[in-house]
């Protein structure tokens, strides 16, 4: 498991998303160290004053100097990302809801050891299954949760029922690999017991997480007619690949191909209009030459996923892949840095198109200061800033007009608000 080191500045609200980072991370199964004994380090930040911004990219700077990966959040980390890259500093930057994730190196996520559904202000958390199928090569995950073991499709319907009456405005369908759901009784549920969670009644969303491609590619179809009949599922999925390379997948032991991945994203394709890729790549695998990195570039700049986590190869002690001969670190940070610019390149591009356009959205939660969270159908993600001003709070539906964009996010405007401002039309 990872070894973190954290820091902190800032406001109480930097201070709370820091302990919640540290929750799911310690969930995932890693463990907080001193920096100097730590494998990545996460550095929540602070933007208030001029002098704060240059205090952060300092530490910044020395936290890079001290461990193999760095993660940069908060508050400069989105109103000035760029600052770091141009500082020289090799850090991935963040929302803060995206670093555990990070962190985890391409592993499953954890659920809840009990498995128990959790009601996060109006984001309702439904673990639908414990454990997974696959027997990959990097992660140490496995052995905490074995294999797959799914309840019953009524019983979780049952609990998604309980979180709507709860106040849940957002349903998130969560597990180690929500794609086989269901296989330990030899069937293959995720198709049904998303249809039964969308026939509750009431006014939700509802986004289904982590799915492996090699899961997936067997119900694809199945699956995307699912998200096309279903206005209530955000059209996302996230189908981490992990590698463009065969080789490296074959050494990583996953159970699909980059071909099955194609698959999948010419299905969805073909039946959503308008939906969302998200997916993983592993830097950097012990076995990965400079040919396999380049696969990994041009699948990235083929499919052109809409989110992307990047995350640096580091070995787990007790797997497998812990025991080949690793890359140099050096070489993995010129690899990851490529990446990453690739990544926000290809990113940037889909929130400035959006720039004009009216989008339908889910209020999630509160943001920064008196801004909100929003998602439009396809999980994108909408700032709407001085919230209180137009009477917008967690829960609400409303359609925004997107007025900016940044490279993981854009800025949205609530239409009412525009509609006062505008001049009325002269009389004829």
């Amino acid at each position: 498991m990872a070894r973190y080191h954290i820091e902190t500045y800032g406001c109480t609200s930097n201070r709370g998303e820091s302990r919640e980072i540290e929750r799911r991370l310690r969930d995932a199964g890693h463990h907080r160290t001193p920096l100097e004994e730590a494998d990545v380090a996460i550095l929540n930040t602070c933007t208030v004053v001029e002098k704060t911004e240059r205090n952060m990219l300092r530490r910044a700077e020395e936290l890079e100097a001290e461990v193999a990966d760095l993660y940069v959040t908060g508050c400069m980390a989105l109103a000035q990302g760029d600052e770091f890259a141009d500082a020289g500093v090799d850090a991935q930057v963040m929302g803060w809801d995206e670093v555990p994730e990070a962190v985890t190196n391409g592993e499953c996520p954890t659920t809840t050891p009990d498995a128990e559904p959790i009601l996060d202000g109006v984001v309702g958390i439904l673990p639908i299954a414990r454990g997974c199928m696959s027997n990959c090569s990097y992660c140490i995950t496995k052995f905490a949760t074995g294999r797959i073991d799914s309840p019953p499709v009524e019983e979780n319907v049952r609990k998604a029922e309980a979180l709507v009456h709860a106040g849940a405005k957002e349903i998130r369908v969560t597990g180690q690999d929500t794609g086989v759901y269901g296989w330990d009784t030899g069937d293959r549920k995720l198709p049904e017991l998303l249809d039964r969670i969308c026939d509750i009644d009431g006014e939700f969303r509802v986004r289904v997480g982590m799915a492996n491609p090699g899961g997936v590619h067997g119900i694809r179809e199945e699956l995307a007619d699912v998200f096309a009949r279903n206005e209530k599922l955000y059209d996302f999925i996230h189908l981490p690949v992990q590698s463009g390379s065969d080789e490296v997948l074959e050494t990583m032991r996953r159970q699909h191909r980059v071909d099955k991945f194609r698959d999948i994203v010419e299905t969805f394709d073909e039946r959503l209009d308008h939906w969302t890729l998200s997916t993983d790549f592993i830097v950097g695998f012990p076995t990965e030459t400079d040919a396999d990195h380049q696969q990994s570039m041009d699948l990235l700049a083929e499919v052109r996923p809409e989110k992307v986590n990047v995350t640096r190869f580091s070995k787990r002690p007790g797997t497998d892949a812990a025991d080949m001969k690793g890359l140099g670190g050096t070489l993995k940070k010129e690899r990851s840095k490529a990446m990453s610019e690739l990544k926000r390149e290809v990113v940037s591009e889909v929130h400035r198109e959006m720039v004009g356009s009216r989008r339908e959205v889910l209020v999630v939660e509160q943001g920064h200061g008196d801004s909100v969270k929003c998602r439009d159908s396809a999980y994108r993600q909408v700032i709407v800033q001085d919230a209180s001003e137009h009477g917008v709070e967690p829960g609400d539906f409303l359609t925004v007009e997107v007025t900016g964009a940044q490279p993981m996010y854009c800025f949205g405007e609530p239409v009412d608000s525009l509609a006062e401002r505008e001049p009325a039309p002269a009389d004829d």
